[in-house]
């Protein structure tokens, strides 16, 4: 029953039963009676010569889910300083099932648009905001990313083996936060920064998007502690209170 979830994706989000059957390979009589359970949950829609989509449901969880989630709830004020302060695209990004998917936005007054908004995964390896993910999984986690996808690392030019790219990873850590220029927007600079949950495991990054052209040397160490800064802020909002 998750996986027919699981089906619907950015580039396919409308599916026949036929359709379903041939990718989930179970029986009609299966498929039919999970599909009528998900619909009476309003978790799908069957619509006429359209086939099924997502229904109503979802809408409500995200609704929900923007209200519920402390990475949001905490995040959403500190990303709307750091846009106030500093024009550009502010994102929250949460890790997850292996991918990092936008949960937050927040754009400045300086007319910079992103395409990754809430509910859109972010490019799988490249990009300050996911980097900075990868470089705070646990040893076994990143190894099981990189046999899954390695061309994809050795696209970022981290390196060509598993062990170069844990070393450029590794550096980032030490460093606090990850800085990439247009690796997913051409002529702009990303900025993003962990944030951890309150046993010290990275569930998220908090990053800023600015025009590569306004930022000098100087500038760019400047927004570097200033992200790094309001990550930990986030982070600290994760823990319990008195700690």
């Amino acid at each position: 029953m998750i996986g027919i979830l699981d089906l619907f994706e950015e580039e396919r989000l409308r599916w026949t039963p036929e359709e379903m059957m041939a990718r989930l390979r179970c029986p009609r009589s299966t498929l039919y009676r999970y599909l009528r359970v998900l619909a009476d949950a309003g978790l799908v829609t069957s619509l006429p010569d359209v086939g099924y989509t997502l229904g109503p449901r979802i809408a409500e969880l995200d609704y929900e889910m923007r209200s519920s989630d402390p990475l949001i709830t905490n995040g959403r004020p500190v990303l709307q300083a750091l846009v106030r302060e500093v024009p550009g695209i502010g994102l929250l990004c949460r890790h997850y099932k292996g991918r990092v998917l936008c949960v937050h936005q927040e754009a400045g007054v300086n007319g910079i648009r992103s395409g990754y908004e809430r509910g859109r995964g972010m490019p799988f390896a490249r990009g300050a905001a996911s980097r900075v993910i990868h470089a705070h999984l646990k040893p076994a986690q990143l190894t099981a990313l990189y046999a899954a996808q390695p061309r994809e690392f050795r696209r970022t030019g981290m390196g060509a083996t598993l062990e170069q790219v844990q070393e450029s990873l590794r550096r980032i850590r030490r460093q606090g936060y990850c800085v990439t220029h247009g690796e997913v927007t051409p002529g702009v600079t990303g900025i993003a920064a962990p944030v951890m949950d309150a046993e010290g495991s990275v569930i998220g990054s908090l990053s800023l998007t600015v025009p590569a052209a306004e930022v000098s040397p100087a500038r760019l160490r400047a927004l570097a502690k200033r992200v790094a800064f309001s990550a930990q802020v986030v982070t600290n909002s994760m823990r319990p209170a008195g700690t």
